[in-house]
């Protein structure tokens, strides 16, 4: 049996991250507005931002930071009624929580991606904002999402906490709509342990996040251009202090040159082991949509024809032959699940999204894996299919 690569360790920090590192634990300078000028977290946000094509960027504490401040940059009202997909990571609708508000789970379908026609049934005039979870890096049809949000007068917040690097029909996801949210938390493909950004090119949007995410007395002057308009709000917003260190800029702004290079390796790994899976009849990974090109860094995939007990029994099954899969339904307490968000209270059934997640499963798969260890995980995940599988067969003859 071939030896499993490690799918959990993240790549390792470019030297020039330890240099800079070096430097700012020599001068002490770890907050980001000690400096007159240029400190790591400022150049962050001017390379993110270029990187991108945004007009602003605002580095944070963590995505559910971003998205948190998006919501209350927009100044939604007390309870204001948020649509979300029910195919998301616990933290989004605890952020519309922490910003006040109320969350409106939508259908997802068996392809990850957001349920049109429960979707348009669900934006009622009470819709006054929208996230969109580009969940594992899986984008919705934004084409017809923005259409309908636009005819509604809705903005559009951009969960894209996976998706740094996909694009849209060319267009890079995060930059759709009003606003964009990414992660650098660890299993992401800018890791600083934790950390978040946000992007707009709206410059009062922009403005109200940098002054409530703890731009106090006069610190808003150093975001140079916006500092006029970020001084119209000071006093008049709370601050609620979700920076980000320069020591955590420091650690991502030299992989910021390595984007390209794992978009284009995670894809290739991605695509590698999906064809590998497709051919089992068992495990079946969903085609993207129509020009949605992704960048994944793991890979999902559904049980087709297994009940509870061979979907529980291909799990353990992987794990023996040394690959952890995770099945969002049936793994214990998972964050992903949305009867186990039980902070929201009472919520409707949603059978759709309910019974993909009873056979979605998810494997990471990081852009380093070579071709060797992605065969490994291969003969791994096709072993436990067909190990489920040889009892039914033998049943049925």
């Amino acid at each position: 049996m071939s030896t499993t690569p490690d799918v959990y360790s993240a790549e390792p920090i470019p030297e020039a991250a330890r240099v800079e590192i070096d430097r700012l634990l020599q001068s002490g300078d770890l907050f980001r507005y000690t400096a007159e000028a240029d400190a790591p977290v400022t150049l962050l946000e001017q390379e993110f931002a270029a990187m991108m094509g945004s007009r602003y960027a605002l580095a944070v504490a963590s995505c559910s930071a971003a998205l948190f401040l998006s919501l209350k940059a927009l100044d939604l009202p007390r309870d204001a009624h948020v649509l979300i997909p029910a195919f998301t990571f616990a933290a989004v609708p605890s952020a519309v929580v922490h910003a006040d508000c109320l969350p409106v789970l939508v259908e997802v379908g068996e392809n990850y991606r957001i349920d049109l026609d429960d979707f348009a049934a669900k934006l009622t005039p009470d819709i006054k904002a929208i996230i969109i979870s580009h969940m594992r890096g899986h984008t919705s049809d934004m084409k017809a999402i923005m259409a309908m949000a636009d005819a509604a007068g809705v903005p559009v917040i951009e969960d894209a906490a996976h998706s740094l690097g996909t694009t849209w029909h060319d267009r890079k996801i995060g930059t759709i709509g009003a606003i964009g949210c990414f992660s650098f938390q660890s299993y992401k493909l800018l890791n600083a342990g934790e950390g978040g950004i946000l992007i707009t090119d709206d410059a009062d949007l922009a403005a109200r996040a940098i002054i409530m995410s703890g731009a106090y007395e006069h610190a808003w002057a150093k975001h140079g251009d916006m500092a006029k308009r970020c001084a119209h709000w000071q006093n008049k917003l709370p601050l609620y202090n979700q920076r980000l260190s320069n020591l955590s800029a420091a650690i991502i702004r030299p992989q910021l040159a390595e984007v390209p290079r794992r978009v284009r390796d995670g894809l290739a790994n991605h695509n590698y082991v999906a064809e590998a899976l497709n051919q089992t009849g068992i495990l079946h990974v969903p085609e993207p949509l129509a020009g949605e090109r992704r960048a994944p860094d793991s890979i999902q995939f559904n049980l087709i024809g297994v009940d509870d007990a061979q979907a529980n029994a291909f799990a353990t099954e992987a794990a023996t032959r040394g690959v952890k899969v995770q099945i969002f339904g049936l793994s214990a307490d998972n964050a992903r699940a949305f009867w186990n968000w039980q902070f929201l209270g009472s919520q409707p059934d949603l059978p759709r999204t309910r019974a993909m997640l009873m056979r979605a499963c998810d494997v990471r798969l990081p852009a380093r894996l070579t071709k060797a260890e992605l065969d490994a995980v291969i003969a791994a995940l096709v072993g436990a299919a067909h190990a489920i599988a040889e009892p039914a067969r033998a049943y049925g003859t």
